[in-house]
């Protein structure tokens, strides 16, 4: 067996199963595709997203998702989480009112263009205990929990840690700071 390990075929072999566990169950590669997460991700980004975090903790507000669309799994979605589980939401042309345990407060989002936010309609969430409200960056071109509904916690990948490409942008993705 120690003869396995020290050839070239062994360390290959360790270097493959290695690659495979941290591929698929600690950081994933994934391509941002279209204008829904725009100015913050564009169209080509390549990003790494965390795929182990969410087994040792929830998901929180403000963080960027990558997840399987729930009407079609095979495909994945990139959006923000606004709403958590048992809260309700109520968004009203671009402002989102939240309320959880019977108080409310105004959702402040300073990574939106405001100017981009006009006249998004009158939504309202009520959110069961797992399930997620998500939304674009860019409301105008998402297709987000406004057009499908709530996001079921089962169905959540990871969340964006890195951006590795365009080169120039690369850089760790960070957690939106909330007051809540």
């Amino acid at each position: 067996m120690k003869k396995f390990f020290d050839s070239w075929i062994g360390t290959v072999i360790i270097a493959v199963v290695l690659t495979l566990i941290v591929r698929f169950y600690v950081a994933q590669p994934f391509i941002v595709r279209g204008a829904s997460m725009e100015p913050n991700f564009e169209d080509v980004d390549y990003l790494i997203v965390d795929a182990l975090s969410y087994a040792i903790r929830q998901p929180e507000r403000g963080e960027v998702i990558v997840f399987h669309y729930p009407q079609d799994p095979k495909q994945f979605f990139i959006k923000r989480i606004i709403g958590l589980p048992t809260e309700t939401i109520v968004l009203q042309n671009g402002r989102i009112s939240i309320t959880r345990d019977g108080n409310s407060f105004v959702f402040e989002e300073p990574y939106l263009d405001r100017a981009a936010e006009q006249n998004t309609g009158f939504y309202t969430f009520t959110l069961g205990p797992d399930e997620y409200m998500v939304l674009g960056d860019n409301r105008g071109e998402s297709s987000d929990s406004r057009m499908w509904g709530k996001l079921e916690e089962h169905f959540i990948v990871g969340r964006a840690m890195i951006r590795l490409w365009p080169l120039q942008g690369i850089t760790l993705i960070p957690k939106t700071q909330t007051t809540r």
